[in-house]
């Protein structure tokens, strides 16, 4: 009997998961068009294509980072921000606290907008969106993370894709949902208590 009970238990579960599943999209399908500029770690360098195309940036640069201590991507975005293109920056917040080698404080001094990310395990998107709505648009993406290790030591790929606007309005839209749900972060007062150590969480500077 109690095997049984144990067995429709486990039926109902899989049941619910298959019926919360069949209510999402599993993939979104867009034309391939445009060019893609590829880079691997620690081979090319990837954190000059990245600065590349922050300098190309027109008016918009939006910045989903897990992990973000690259000092060099961090002085890019605020130099853009000074010569008048907004930039807004999405952060892990387990990974990127006042502990840890975060270029959250120099982001936030330089008066750029930062909201961290509280409600998933890990917050892992390595995005860089620019002018998504203009006819120039581009998407960064990849393994890369924005720090020093991602550039020098580790084994990471990067891509750049340009020539295609309707792929950055689709993760320009993918972030606003996360920055709906994130924390906005004015100073470091207002990071979120820490939730307790992470399974599968990275280290890197």
């Amino acid at each position: 009997m109690q095997g049984l009970r144990l067995l429709l238990a486990g039926l109902a579960l899989t049941l619910s998961a298959q019926a919360g599943a069949q209510g999402r999209e599993p993939t979104v399908t867009l034309s391939g068009k445009g060019k893609i500029e590829v880079a691997f770690s620690p081979q090319n360098d990837p954190e000059a294509a990245l600065l590349a195309a922050i300098d190309d940036a027109r008016e918009l640069i939006l910045v989903q980072a897990y992990l973000f201590t690259s000092k060099p991507l961090a002085r890019g975005l605020i130099d853009a921000q000074r010569r008048g293109v907004r930039v807004e920056v999405l952060l892990d917040a387990e990974s990127n606290r006042p502990s840890t080698f975060s270029v959250m404080p120099e982001l936030l001094a330089a008066g750029i907008p930062v909201a961290v990310e509280t409600r998933y395990n890990i917050a892992h998107n390595k995005v860089m969106i620019f002018d998504p709505a203009g006819s120039h648009a581009a998407v960064a993406t990849g393994s890369y993370n924005f720090t020093r290790s991602a550039r020098v030591a580790n084994a990471e790929n990067l891509l750049i894709l340009r020539g295609n606007p309707a792929l950055a309005r689709v993760y320009a839209d993918n972030w606003r949902r996360h920055r709906d749900e994130a924390l906005a972060v004015r100073s470091l007062d207002d990071m979120p208590e820490r939730k307790g150590k992470k399974d599968g969480r990275e280290a890197d500077r």
